[in-house]
């Protein structure tokens, strides 16, 4: 049998696992890219269960570039965001927020916690996919549980609901309407922004409601009125966003956390080499 028989029906879901563990679409392809190479090396005629095998490979991969990249993350200039997915039915409720919960786990409670509760895996699978006994694969997804329940919304919203936000946050936060702005945010509101040192974006997360303000009356000073072209409306990795054309040239996406009606957190999308799957998804709407 051609290997690209067997390999090419499992690839979505192999991509999905990778672009989980590692929040980087590029690196996602590229794993699954090599555990393609190293299926064409393997005794296929032995193999009884080809995508527990291969997601055993994908695994193992995204556990050795994700501790290449716990240097890269900590050498990154300002905060880091997963590469934003715009749009995208992933088949699982974990949304960019839960992504950066997933960013406080050890790799290998990153990888339990996914492989069980978001992919189905039962903990004997688990247990091969990451070398460890079943036991300790339980103690590993039940520690990251605990932090990705903390950071699960408690009054999640509606999709309608979501893009009405969405609309009043741009429409507000473009229109120079501070008082409809401090209506949508909560008090204990968070931004988000990376630029990694390409575009321009606050080097620290910037938290509470007034501060937030202050962000935007300042931006709204410095720059034209109606100063950002949207391109874009939908959703990023789960969240109510949008995606803009900024006065300075710059793509970027914005996702807001939204819970019981207010928007507590904000999440700003700038460095250009997270954003080329999203140029590509509006270059219809962007100027030539």
């Amino acid at each position: 049998m051609n290997p690209a028989d067997a390999f090419d029906p499992l690839r979505p879901r192999l991509l999905r696992i990778a672009y989980r563990m590692l929040g980087i679409v590029a690196e996602a392809e590229d794993v699954v890219q090599e555990a393609y190479l190293r299926w064409h090396q393997t005794d296929r005629a032995a193999v009884r269960d080809t995508e527990a095998v291969l997601v055993r490979t994908v695994t193992r991969l995204c556990l050795d570039v994700l501790k290449s990249a716990r240097v890269r993350r900590e050498e990154y200039v300002g905060t880091w965001l997963p590469e934003p997915i715009v749009d995208a039915v992933e088949g699982d409720d974990l949304t960019l927020t839960l992504m950066m919960a997933l960013e406080r786990l050890s790799p290998l409670e990153r990888a339990a916690f996914l492989l069980h509760d978001v992919f189905g895996m039962d903990f004997e699978e688990v247990a091969k996919a990451i070398d460890r006994d079943p036991a300790a694969c339980r103690q590993l997804a039940s520690r990251a549980r605990a932090h990705v329940r903390e950071a699960r919304p408690r009054f999640p919203v509606s999709e309608a609901q979501g893009r009405e936000l969405a609309s009043a946050f741009y429409a507000a936060s473009r229109g120079g309407d501070l008082r409809a702005l401090q209506a949508l945010l909560a008090q204990d509101v968070v931004v988000y922004s990376d630029g990694g040192g390409k575009a321009k974006a606050a080097l620290n997360p910037i938290y509470g409601r007034e501060k937030t303000l202050r962000l935007f009356e300042g931006l709204l000073r410095m720059l034209d009125a109606n100063y950002s072209q949207l391109v874009h409306e939908g959703f990023v990795d789960g969240l109510p966003a949008f995606v803009t054309l900024e006065q300075d040239g710059t793509l970027q996406t914005t996702a807001l956390g939204i819970e019981d009606g207010k928007v507590v957190a904000i999440y700003v999308t700038r460095n250009p080499d997270k954003l080329q799957a999203v140029r590509g998804l509006v270059k219809d709407k962007l100027p030539t």
